[in-house]
């Protein structure tokens, strides 16, 4: 203890006996666990509860004002912490008389663990240590067991307190491993379920109706003088003493990030900074493909081996739902191989919209704020749209090919509910969620290489019902046009009989053009209907297109065969 009058600062020999008298008793627990067979196995995750009523909630917040680079390092690794012991914690059920152990569900928090530095309370200092910050969560589950009325079998108080902590309010638990634990039971079975938002700690627990058993009594404040912070408690004469430096601008970003488009390389060439991190599929080959900027970010990790990977998988994977399935595969082991990389001190993510749902599923981005680069419509609303699509041609092949799973579809609508600002290009996207989406300008377009003329319609796509395939045959009906499709892929073989069409051979460009038609369904890269209103040729398309009203644009609804005939009509007459 630092005395006023005869200070005391702890040494290598006090943190030697601290240790011996630790070891002793942490191997008296386990005696103790041994002699009563209470070594029992950690509880699982189970959904039995999960439509039971909440009864108890506990919300802390996770960043205090962070004074500088070392408090917020600190702050960082204590979320960091909680983010690995909530895998042993969230989504848990306890059976009734059944005992809760925090040490048996999160386990030893080691460095060999991925457990990193943050604050712990030791000898009546808060020093950096290994799985430092996870009293927080121990605090929290105190907490919520109070205000359920749950029998606490096992608590201890903090020596000191942490200023703005519970311990001032006595509904604190300290815990250490593993002899100072925290150990809780119920006469019913509970669930419990923990989550970090960007800024916050919330355990809730859910129980069935029925009766909630003996509450405790609630505690008493503790009569305890404040912590000492080894950052800024100022005793320099002490080994453990690290100041704080001058606050400086902020922590580092992490940018997740996929295949590269002019829009998203330009709002990273502006935003990005020096200390962030960029984390890309490749540099070795598809260079136009992950064509990000170079050198702005210090750190860049390229996760050339997962794609590979895709790359192989999706040249053998055919068309349709399989190739969408295997894609939907190779994005989560990419996924995955970003989330192996990424430091804990990077405290905010920018992510590619495709990787969204498995980084949330892994739970990497609990405890941090994120942005995410919206390449297409949310799963939701793109599955809706599919659809209704299929009931109104129930003959297609290709619309209800596919359909992601619903676990998927869910993470990703959590993942975008908790994101806090969204960026596109594609005013059709950002309407989903307008509040917090930043709409980007398109990119300039080089113009196409035709001129406005003739009698011939380009559609600039392959003839599939989603790119509004259904439509512009049943309108191109009685019209003394010629059509052109650029893509090679099609509903059926004779799926053009009756009409005036053809498909475009390879390297063909057509010389005039009097339009440009793409009633899509779905569409999200509208490349060549910008190529062509930059070349003066009148183009014809839907909202999902995602361009805004413009001189040469002439919208329509999706699926309306009669407005579709009129514009095709007045573009070509």
């Amino acid at each position: 203890m630092i005395s006023a009058t005869q200070p005391h600062y702890p040494g290598l020999a006090d943190a030697l006996l601290f240790q011996a008298r630790a070891s002793g008793l942490r191997l008296r627990r386990w005696a103790t666990a041994l002699a009563d067979r209470s070594f029992a196995r950690p509880h699982r995750q189970s959904a039995h509860l999960i439509a039971a009523p909440a009864i108890a909630e506990a919300r802390s917040p996770l960043w205090t004002a962070a004074a500088g680079p070392k408090d917020r390092a600190l702050t960082a690794g204590k979320v960091h912490n909680l983010r690995l012991a909530l895998r042993g914690i969230d989504g848990i059920e306890v059976p009734a008389g059944e005992i809760f152990s925090f040490w048996k569900q999160v386990g030893r928090p080691s460095r060999a663990r991925g457990f990193v530095a943050g604050r712990e309370l030791r000898e009546g200092c808060m020093i950096a240590s290994p799985g430092g910050g996870l009293c927080q969560l121990s605090n929290a589950l105190y907490e919520a067991a109070l205000r359920a009325g749950f029998e606490i079998v096992e608590r201890h108080a903090h020596s000191r307190r942490v200023p703005g902590s519970r311990a001032a309010l006595g509904r604190d638990a300290t815990v250490f491993w593993n002899y100072v634990d925290l150990r809780l039971r119920a006469t019913r079975a509970f669930r419990i379920e923990a989550r970090l938002t960007s800024d916050a700690l919330i355990v809730t627990f859910r129980a069935a109706a029925g009766s909630a058993g003996a509450a405790s009594a609630p505690p008493h404040p503790t009569e305890a003088a404040d912590a000492h912070d080894c950052v800024s408690c100022g005793e320099s004469a002490c080994r453990r003493n690290d100041p704080e430096r001058a606050p400086d601008s902020g922590g580092p970003s992490a940018w997740l990030v996929d295949a590269g488009s002019p829009e998203f390389s330009a709002l990273f060439a502006r935003l990005a900074r020096s200390t962030d991190a960029l984390m890309l599929p490749t540099r070795r080959f598809a260079s136009k493909r992950y064509d990000w900027p170079k050198g702005l970010c210090e750190r860049e990790n390229a996760a050339t081996w997962a794609t590979l990977r895709r790359s192989l998988a999706l040249r053998n994977a055919g068309q349709g739902g399989a190739l969408q399935a295997r894609a939907l595969e190779a994005d989560a082991r990419l996924a995955a191989a970003y989330a192996a990389r990424l430091s804990h001190l990077d405290t905010h993510v920018v992510v590619a919209q495709n990787l969204l749902p498995h980084l949330w599923r892994l739970g990497v981005l609990q405890g941090r704020s994120f942005d995410v680069l919206m390449q297409r419509l949310p799963m939701d609303v793109l599955q809706a749209r599919l659809d209704n699509a299929a009931s109104r041609y129930p003959q297609s092949p290709t619309l209800a090919d596919f359909r992601s799973p619903r676990q998927i579809v869910a993470d990703e609508s959590a993942a975008l509910g908790a994101a806090r600002t969204l960026y596109t290009a594609h005013p059709d996207i950002a309407a989903c969620f307008s509040a917090k989406t930043v709409l980007l300008d398109w990119a300039r377009a080089r113009p196409m290489a035709a001129r406005r003329g003739g009698k011939i319609v380009l559609f600039p796509a392959s003839a599939l019902a989603r790119k509004g395939a259904y439509a512009l045959r049943e309108a191109m009906a009685d019209l003394d046009l010629d059509l052109v499709i650029a893509g090679q892929a099609v509903e059926t073989w004779d799926f053009w009989a009756g009409l005036r069409a053809r498909i475009l051979a390879p390297g063909e460009r057509p010389q005039e053009i009097a339009a440009v038609v793409l009633p899509a369904i779905v569409e999200h890269q509208p490349r060549a209907l910008l190529a062509a209103l930059a070349a003066g040729i009148p183009v014809i398309a839907t909202p999902a297109c995602g361009l805004s009203e413009r001189a040469g644009l002439t919208l329509v609804p999706a699926m309306n065969v009669d407005t579709l005939r009129a514009a095709l009509k007045a573009c070509c007459e």
